[in-house]
């Protein structure tokens, strides 16, 4: 089976896509990194401001270990500069306690950058941030920020630390990222879950272009946010990627299935 694909609609038009009209990708197995922010975000809801009290609940690095045990490759965390989820106690006890990678989301401020470089994860993605905004919406302006990023792309790189940019599947940014020496872009998928039927498919065409100019590029490329238990049929059709961030999807189907079932469901899905 050829690594490109292509797609077709019914001449009744495309009211229910059939994922099995597209030829799936070759890709190496995809992994999947979970984010448990949400996890937090529900901590945070009964006790902010005592993540060390005795009676806390739930616990992220908990969920973390459930993950990993499940199968995740790798556990995604956002500390934000508000602090509204995950807080530095819970990225230093990941560190200690994972077995698997730690990917850190972090918008690139001075105080994040030094947590960063103490914490060490194996994994910095970074991502724009917003205060008012409820998750990360859209991609880096990585050329429009680029002396500043390519500072913080050097500092964290020297630490051993390897870097990846959330932008948007457009050509001009994953050039800057690869400018910049990044070794890895997550393409933003929020524009392609939030849309359906034919503008879903233009979405998709967008994210396969920016793998293959990403993969042209020589950076691994990676995808998230908003990826569910149904988009992801058409999500594992993109050529090149290698690794799918997953979070607010997975803790909601866990509520009904459990945190383990949630993720195994999730890794068949991709690698079905």
């Amino acid at each position: 089976m050829s690594g490109r694909w292509r797609w077709s609609l019914p001449e009744s038009g495309i009211s229910a896509i059939n994922p099995f009209w597209f030829t799936v990708s070759t890709n190496n197995r995809l992994t999947l990194g979970v984010n448990i922010d949400h996890v937090a975000t529900l901590r945070q809801a009964r006790y902010p401001g005592a993540v060390e009290t005795h009676n806390r609940e739930p616990d992220p690095i908990a969920a973390a270990l459930l993950c990993e045990k499940a199968g995740a490759a790798g556990i995604t965390v956002h500390l934000r500069a508000d602090r509204r989820h995950i807080q530095d106690a819970d990225v230093f006890r990941l560190r200690e306690k994972i077995t698997t990678k730690l990917n850190l989301e972090m918008g690139n401020t001075e105080e994040i950058v030094e947590i960063a470089l103490r914490l060490r994860p194996d994994d910095v993605c970074l991502v724009p941030e917003h205060r008012q905004e409820i998750t990360t919406e859209g991609g880096l302006d990585v050329v429009g920020q680029f002396d500043a990023l390519h500072k913080t792309v050097t500092r964290l790189q020297a630490a051993g630390i390897r870097v990846s940019m959330f932008v948007e599947p457009d050509e001009a940014q994953i050039l800057a990222s690869a400018r910049l020496g990044a070794n890895m872009v997550e393409l933003h998928t929020g524009a392609f879950a939030n849309a359906q039927g034919e503008a879903q498919l233009r979405e998709l065409e967008r994210i396969r272009v920016g793998a293959e100019i990403a993969h042209a590029q020589k950076l691994q490329v990676n995808a998230g946010h908003g990826i569910n238990y149904v988009n992801i049929k058409l999500i594992r059709t993109v050529p090149h990627l290698q690794e799918l961030n997953i979070g607010h999807s997975i803790i909601s189907r866990s509520v009904f299935v459990g945190l383990e079932n949630a993720v195994k469901e999730m890794l068949t899905l991709m690698n079905g």
